[in-house]
């Protein structure tokens, strides 16, 4: 039995904050959730508000007080708050850079002061135009021009990274940062570039699904279930500290094909339709062709590996989003 430890989520309302507060409170520990609610929802979290066991504060984690109080209560902190999604970082490029590298300096500061445990998540972003498949920790790093504000995402994460480690080599605060891949399942909203949700709620509606691009591009689509339980794996290692860790599925679809799957899955008669990157995103995105991640390092470390396939999370996406009232 793991011993009760008091655990902060920042951006816990979010996507995957609130599955994680889901199942950290399951495992029997004290959770507190600071969020702005910029982009997660209370309705992510309402279920848990009768939880004694689950504290939350509406907040921006810049606000150095509140973070002060609820940090210095909490032995470990997960830190997920961040600008998220393509659409997002594409049209907010300052709040985007502001929000990962301030947030997260701050958040790193008060750590040391109490002696937290920082997971830091980054992101599969920071391996930019890399060509070296499958993707490791390790690898060397290609980005765009700083002209083009995707990059500003990924390098904004990187610095993040850099500083993590940094406060582990200079002064021994255990910070294990981790890169998440494509993450998807309930309560993932298509609002800010999320493809699955958006697609999935196009084919349901029988509207056209918009594949942006040729379709040709790669990715790994690893289930929100699947993501948490390697997160609560790595708070339970404090010896994780000073390593970055991959956190994805390894199972490969291009988009054009996984917008298939989801016609089949949801017994639709949409048509797939091509929408050229300029008609979506400003003049000049860039997009990577393919991305799968190297999960070596956290499977040795925890036995970890992800227990959904793509189909098992395109059903689960799929029963979520008719069951839902949100748009």
């Amino acid at each position: 039995m793991r011993g009760q430890k008091h655990i902060l989520i920042t951006g816990g309302a979010g996507f995957i904050g609130s599955h994680l507060s889901d199942l950290l409170l399951a495992q029997g520990h004290q959770v507190y959730v600071i969020d702005n609610l910029s982009t997660g929802r209370l309705s992510n979290i309402q279920h848990l508000s009768s939880n004694t066991n689950f504290h939350f504060a509406r907040a921006n984690i810049t606000n150095e007080s509140v973070l002060d109080r609820v940090m210095s209560q909490c032995s470990v902190v997960v830190h997920l708050a961040a600008a998220v999604g393509v659409k997002l970082i594409v049209d907010q490029p300052v709040s985007t850079i502001e929000t990962n590298v301030i947030g997260s300096e701050l958040v790193l500061r008060t750590a040391l002061r109490y002696g937290c445990h920082v997971l830091l998540a980054s992101t599969s972003e920071v391996y930019g135009k890399g060509v070296r498949f499958p993707f490791h920790e390790v690898d060397d790093v290609v980005l765009g021009p700083t002209d083009k504000s995707r990059w500003a995402y990924a390098a904004s994460k990187m610095i993040d990274e850099f500083l993590g480690l940094a406060y582990y080599q200079e002064y021994g605060l255990a910070v294990t940062p981790f890169r998440l891949f494509n993450t998807v399942g309930p309560r993932q909203t298509g609002h800010y570039g999320m493809v699955i949700p958006r697609l999935m709620r196009q084919a349901l509606r029988g509207e056209q699904l918009t594949v942006y691009g040729d379709g040709t591009q790669m990715r790994c689509f690893c289930d929100v279930q699947d993501v948490v339980q390697a997160i609560a794996g790595l708070v339970e290692h404090h010896g994780a500290a000073g390593k970055v860790y991959n956190i994805g599925s390894t199972e490969e679809i291009d988009i054009y094909h996984l917008a298939e799957r989801i016609k089949n899955v949801s017994d639709s008669s949409s048509e797939i339709v091509l929408v050229p990157y300029s008609e979506v995103y400003p003049h000049g995105f860039e997009d990577m062709q393919r991305r799968i991640p190297d999960t070596t390092r956290i499977h040795n470390l925890l036995g970890w590996q992800p227990a959904f396939t793509l189909q098992d999370t395109l059903v689960r996406v799929r029963d979520w989003l008719k069951s839902s009232t949100e748009e």
